[in-house]
């Protein structure tokens, strides 16, 4: 099937699939059915054989799937058997923070660069990665293959740097600026909001049951 055919829903959800997998992978756990699967991820079962079904569905009636090959099939579908090569664009808190998230790389997802226009972040360590300075940021994608730029940039600059990294050869942006941005077909962007995953729990807070205000 056509991966422009699979609903975002289906694909939201492979991530959590394969986390879920990988934890029962450590755990020595061989073979899982849909519904010890819907236990641990509240899904339901039906739901989980309809998106495995989506990929031509890794298992068979009444045996259930191979925890370590659906672990590695949804990785594949995932492109998590490539490495993708990432910079960092702006070393402030954030920009910080996920230099040092060290569980990227176990993933696949490579740090190679560290750049802010701030000159006193010049030559700062991160992860042992030099911070360096937004001029030098064409070249450095060119000479190490960067396909994704991690935007940490204040809303203002957002899009322009954005465009200056298309413009320079990325073909993903992960962008946690506070704007949704819209590039060419092209160029795959994931908009990351985290006050709006803030505000859904704070929803959840004041719906739930038992809130004496």
């Amino acid at each position: 099937m056509d991966a422009k055919e699979i609903s975002r829903a289906v694909i939201g959800r492979l991530p959590r699939y394969f986390r879920y997998l990988g934890d029962l992978k450590d755990q020595g756990i061989e073979r899982v059915s849909s519904q010890d699967l819907s236990t641990i991820m509240q899904v339901t079962a039906s739901q989980i054989r309809q998106d495995f079904n989506h990929f031509g569905g890794f298992g068979q009636q009444g045996y259930g799937y191979k925890v370590l090959y659906l672990y590695e099939e949804i990785g594949k579908i995932l492109g998590l058997d490539h490495k993708h090569h990432l910079i960092i664009v702006s070393a402030g808190n954030l920009g910080q923070a996920l230099g040092k998230y060290m569980n990227f790389e176990r993933r696949g997802f490579i740090f190679r660069g560290i750049f802010d226009k701030n000159p006193a972040l010049y030559g700062k360590i991160i992860n042992n990665i030099a911070v360096r300075p937004m001029e030098q940021i064409g070249a450095f994608i060119k000479e190490n293959n960067i396909d994704i730029a991690v935007l940490t940039v204040p809303r203002v600059s957002a899009v322009a740097v954005a465009e200056m990294l298309v413009f320079e050869g990325v073909r993903g942006i992960w962008n946690f600026a506070d704007i949704d941005l819209k590039m060419p077909d092209r160029i795959q962007v994931e908009n990351v909001h985290l006050s709006d995953s803030l505000m859904k729990l704070s929803y959840n807070v004041n719906n739930s049951t038992g809130i004496d205000h």
